[in-house]
């Protein structure tokens, strides 16, 4: 029912849009004067901006070809999809009042159950520069999450965040926080979430996340950035899914919105299982240190994560794991990437006529500790597990609107396999973006 009614909201937003740049006309308010622009969508906005809404959304397209350890028989696969498919609601009321509403109809964010939102959420500014927003929202945790999906470097965020996707991923709970910048090179934020695991007595489980930020250089082409990131949950009492596992940068194996390569997919698991029992594990805890640094056309950026899974049973093994990345990217046609307080974002075309063009290369290394595993099995070894990803790029801006992302990923791991003894594999993404 809830999909039912928000696809007839949405086709009255888009026909409105339409309408908005089809005619021309008068247009009369019993207030402020009202500035309609349609570039990006559709903004309406009173000229004193105390009231105003704006529709937008985002589609990306993905192909995928890939091999070895991504299936599970090392053949060759493919997949096509929508990686993302918004429409974006977002306004502002009274001033001091704001709201975003981003609904997923690729259905690769929330569930058919809870509704397939990627955001819903009101937030309050009347204390400037702090702001306090509750709903449905990712917690922050990281610079690649903080920058928007439309703009990160590679079509995939980085490999280690798999191993933490509790810790920024909102995973269909509810969430309060409050967030400030400090000075003009300062950002922090506090954020407390329900999620939507239970445990026996059905009290869900709670989070904890803290972000902090400090760019003393913070403008487009000249970039210092350094921050720390902290993310806590209790797990106690709680059937959870504590599989330490990654896609490796290829999402085709296992996705939504369209084909994927189906059973033959491999998601490789590097530690832990799947619906461990209540009273298994206690504490899930995940911090992390971010970096950057660009000058003109060239940035360099990475970040290190660190995970505890704690046992609360002495018949197990608390979990470990860590990793990091390190990216490199520059642009070919001399554009600087734009920056905004503690994320990086979009690249501005100079010559719409031939777009920006920007090469990347990114790292990813992981290593999952997990003593619980003392016999072999078909596709995992006693050991500590590692795995490794190399991606290689290119992306072309075509305009503020487009972008058209191809990127080849190499996959190595030690002590995981897939079912056919194969430890390694590679592929390739094409991706094309539209963003209004």
């Amino acid at each position: 029912m809830i999909r039912k009614h928000f696809a007839g909201f949405a086709a009255s937003a888009l026909a409105l849009a339409v309408s908005a740049q089809a005619f021309a006309g008068t247009v009369t308010t019993d207030g402020a004067d009202i500035v309609v622009k349609t570039k990006g969508g559709l903004e309406v906005a009173t000229a004193d901006k105390a009231f105003g809404f704006k529709v937008g959304g985002r589609l990306q397209a993905d192909y995928s070809r890939f091999d070895g350890l991504y299936t599970d028989n090392g053949e060759t696969a493919d997949a096509a999809y929508f990686r993302r498919a918004f429409l974006e609601i977002s306004g502002v009321a009274y001033t001091d009042w704001a709201y975003a509403i981003n609904y997923d109809f690729s259905h690769n964010a929330g569930s058919s159950d809870d509704g397939y939102f990627d955001e819903a959420s009101i937030a309050y500014n009347g204390f400037a520069p702090a702001s306090i927003k509750v709903g449905r929202f990712d917690p922050e945790f990281g610079l690649e999450k903080a920058t928007s999906s439309k703009w990160v470097t590679a079509q995939e965020r980085n490999a280690v965040y798999d191993l933490i996707d509790w810790a920024n991923g909102h995973q269909n709970g509810m969430g309060i926080q409050a967030s400030s910048m400090l000075g003009s090179s300062g950002y922090a934020s506090a954020g407390l979430f329900a999620k939507d695991n239970n445990d026996t007595d059905g009290d869900s489980v709670k989070q904890f996340n803290l972000r902090g930020v400090f760019a003393p250089l913070h403008e487009a082409g000249n970039v210092l950035h350094i921050g720390a990131n902290f993310a806590r949950r209790d797990v106690s009492d709680s059937v959870v899914d504590a599989r330490f596992r990654s896609r490796l940068g290829m999402r085709g194996v296992e996705t939504l919105g369209g084909n994927d390569a189906g059973p033959n997919g491999n998601r490789p698991v590097l530690g832990g299982v799947n619906n461990s029992a209540a009273g298994t594990y206690e504490d899930d805890t995940a911090w992390g240190l971010e970096a950057a640094w660009a000058t003109g056309p060239f940035s360099l950026q990475g970040e290190y994560i660190q995970r505890d899974l704690q046992a609360d049973a002495d018949t197990v093994e608390d979990i470990e794991s860590d990793g990091f990345y390190v990216q490199a990217a520059y642009t070919l046609t001399g554009e600087a990437r734009d920056y905004k307080l503690g994320k990086f974002d979009k690249i501005k075309p100079a010559n719409n006529q031939i777009g920006a063009w920007e090469l990347f290369y990114r790292y990813d290394s992981m290593t999952v500790e997990d003593d619980n595993i003392v016999t072999a099995t078909a596709t995992r070894e006693v050991g500590d597990a590692e795995a490794k990803v190399h991606n290689l790029g290119v992306n072309w801006y075509a305009n503020e609107a487009v972008k058209i992302s191809g990127v080849y990923v190499k996959a190595e791991t030690d002590k995981v396999t897939n079912l056919n003894g194969d430890d390694d594999g590679d592929g390739f993404v094409l991706r094309a973006q539209y963003v209004f």
